[in-house]
């Protein structure tokens, strides 16, 4: 179960996110038990070896450790090096945020795994009845440890069979866009990015506005290049994914062509001749991508917000385009 969920922002600006609800997150809970127990019988097997004479009351003080630090360390270690994510919560597809949607923080994941210890599921939460009863009083689902922590647990995964719509190339970027060093830029800043673009037509203006900008100057400081001037924050952000997209199909066609030549070689080589091979086809321009569509006349691109930073000039070179744009929809 889940639904939208309206969270403000640092910047005071609304955000829409699905929050998991009561039975997704019962689940990854389940599955997350799963591998707890798992863990501490390993620990106790591993202490009945290396500890084959030690006495009752050692064995239990030292059971009753990693006890805690596997029920406790276990979802602090993964949800604060995965940025929110236990592997229960992998599988499910879900993800801990801060209540403005920002990546939690090892104080985050700390508070949590307390407080889910002692409140919300073993110490003193019946086996889980009272993280089942605050959730079910909330209306984000949030258990008692989110609410000490400041965070929401949200749905991140998207239907398989809905995809990413194709990101074509704005016009008027392909020059700038393939001067870029793409290698810079981090696989989840840009899987960040083409999520945003996927729902950009679902977010409200303000939240497409401040959230497009923020992505776009974290790209930039990533590939080292600022946004050019009169670029919207969501065209400079298509550029760059449908140029890197380019690349990695061009690098795949390349490899393809490579693997036939070699088998065309080793063919001829044991004197066979080249009838039935087929001429491979050079890459045709715009592979594997929408074409951008024509923009209406007098668009002008998201207007700007008060208090918002005006996007940096364009490197020198660089020329400003001027409202070509169609923003996705």
């Amino acid at each position: 179960m889940h639904e939208e969920s309206e969270l403000v922002t640092g910047e005071a600006v609304v955000l829409d996110l699905r929050v998991a609800k009561l039975a997704s997150r019962a689940l990854a809970m389940a599955l997350d038990v799963l591998v707890q127990f798992a863990l501490l019988l390993g620990s106790i097997l591993v202490l009945s070896f290396a500890l084959p004479d030690a006495d009752e009351s050692l064995a239990l003080t030292l059971t009753l450790v990693f006890l805690v630090l596997i029920m406790v360390g276990y979802p602090v270690l993964f949800e604060t090096l995965s940025r929110g994510r236990s592997l229960g919560k992998l599988a499910v597809g879900l993800r801990v945020v801060r209540v403005d949607g920002g990546p939690i923080r090892f104080r985050h994941a700390l508070v949590r795994g307390l407080a889910g210890f002692v409140v919300d599921f073993w110490t003193l939460g019946l086996f889980g009845a009272v993280a089942v009863i605050v959730s079910l009083c909330s209306s984000d689902g949030r258990r008692v440890g989110d609410f000490l922590a400041g965070t929401l647990v949200v749905r991140e995964r998207v239907p398989e069979s809905a995809g990413y719509p194709a990101i074509g190339m704005p016009p008027g970027l392909e020059g700038w866009a393939s001067q870029l060093d793409l290698t810079r830029l981090p696989d989840d800043l840009a899987l960040a990015s083409r999520q945003f673009l996927a729902r950009f037509g679902q977010l409200r203006p303000e939240a497409s506005h401040a959230l497009g900008w923020g992505l776009a100057q974290q790209v930039g400081n990533a590939l080292g290049t600022p946004v050019p001037a009169g670029v919207p924050a969501w065209a400079f952000l298509a550029a760059v994914l449908a140029e890197r997209r380019r690349r990695d199909h061009a690098r795949a066609f390349q490899a393809y062509t490579a693997q036939v030549e070699a088998a065309r070689g080793q063919t001829f080589a044991g004197g066979y001749g080249s009838a039935g091979f087929a001429a491979v086809a050079p890459a045709q321009p715009g592979y594997g991508y929408a074409a951008a569509p024509a923009a209406p006349a007098g668009f002008a691109g998201p207007a700007a917000q008060p208090g918002q930073p005006e996007p940096p000039t364009p490197p020198s070179g660089t020329p400003a385009v001027e409202n070509p744009f169609t923003p996705p929809s």
